[in-house]
């Protein structure tokens, strides 16, 4: 487990954005014949990089082993115990360089699910990703992450039918599922409700519990409650987030009849550039939804959440649309605006000098996500 004295660990989800050139999986299609062994040795480059630039923290792809628990695609099935030598040298290896990791399955993953066969196959997918944990020899800070699910018009009936899922995973699954406060469907005392009846330990979301906390919890109260359901010695982790400020721009098609009836833009409508006569799409700028990440973290906002959080120990996956780069930002923020917050991340003014050069690189320009992320609201 964790040393309690080592500084709080941030980390990213997936996607690396400061190496274009890097994939976080085997993307090819079925007909190709991807593999488990060719995605670690994708991922093997981001261990690297992750150790280059001293972050601790990483989301595997939950494509990883592709098609791995596809019902039409046996020939895939097998590949986690074909892949048993290269899962525990790859977990020898995140250890050795003390890189933090767990999986967060789509959204399509339901413990909840009214329909029982996709609540089958939801327990076939965290199997499989928890298998790769037990594999690769991560002890229980290597963790796999799922919400609630839907609500299917009653709260109560759905809270309940999750404990059921639960209940039907198999040992190893529960040894690494954590259940996260949601930001459109279950908030934090949910999850602390289901937590009550099953153990299961929880990840608390900032971002998540702005947008949705009804019984008017009290933040810093409710973050001690989630920390507490981590057994002792077990380094908890949460997500944070800042939300996005920035106007949405949405692409819309014009119809021929919109063109000749001159109404390609609607009264009150707000587009990002003038609309031609001719024009066959347009941008519509929109305002923005508070449930979606922002590509970068608000030093701001962050600072004051940890001062919040003070004497809390637990590492922190940001989730930011612009994942290593974000961090790379947030580093010399903390740095510059709450050195006593960057020094719980092990952030001290002897390394300004690399931080900035870092930091100086993103001038020369960035890109962010544009899908919405696994732990984006979408309504």
């Amino acid at each position: 487990m964790t040393d309690p004295d080592r500084p709080l660990r941030l980390g990213f989800p997936v996607k690396v954005m400061g190496r274009p050139d890097f994939k976080s999986n085997d993307t090819r299609r079925w007909q190709k014949g991807p593999h488990l062994k060719a995605s670690l040795e994708e991922v093997d480059r981001i261990l690297d990089y992750l150790a280059a630039e001293d972050l601790h923290m990483y989301r595997l792809s939950s494509d990883l082993a592709p098609y791995a628990t596809h019902p039409d695609l046996p020939q895939f099935h097998d590949m986690v115990a074909e892949s048993d030598a290269e899962l525990k040298a790859f977990g020898a290896k995140a250890r050795a360089l003390d890189i933090r990791l767990s999986f967060h399955p789509s959204q399509y993953v339901l413990l909840n699910s009214p329909d029982a066969a996709l609540t089958k196959k939801s327990i076939w997918d965290l199997a499989s990703q928890s298998e790769m944990l037990e594999r690769m020899e991560l002890d229980d800070e290597a963790v796999v992450v799922t919400h609630v699910g839907g609500v299917y018009d009653d709260r109560e009936a759905s809270r309940a039918r999750w404990i059921a899922g639960w209940e039907q995973c198999p040992d190893h699954v529960r040894r690494r599922l954590v259940l996260e406060n949601d930001d459109l469907r279950f908030s934090a005392a949910d999850v602390l409700w289901i937590h009550e009846r099953t153990g299961v330990r929880l990840i608390f979301d900032y971002q998540h519990f702005w947008c949705l906390n009804p019984e008017r919890l009290d933040m810093r109260e409710t973050l001690e409650r989630f920390m507490a359901s981590w057994p002792e010695g077990v380094r908890p982790k949460i997500h944070f987030s800042s939300p996005r400020t920035e106007m949405r721009e949405v692409k819309q098609k014009i119809t021929a009849q919109q063109r000749a009836s001159g109404k390609a833009v609607r009264k009150g409508e707000v587009t990002k550039a003038p609309v031609k006569d001719n024009a066959r799409v347009k941008t519509v700028l929109r305002p923005p939804v508070w449930t979606g990440h922002a590509d970068f973290t608000n030093p701001f906002e962050f600072a004051r959440f940890m001062r919040d959080a003070e004497g809390l120990v637990f590492d922190v996956m940001m989730e930011g649309k612009a994942k290593d780069l974000s961090l790379l930002k947030l580093r010399p923020d903390l740095l510059r605006y709450a050195p006593d917050v960057a020094a719980r991340f092990g952030i001290f003014a002897e390394d300004a000098e690399d931080l900035a050069r870092d930091e100086a690189a993103l001038d020369d320009g960035v890109g962010a996500e544009e899908e919405a992320d696994v732990d984006e609201g979408v309504r």
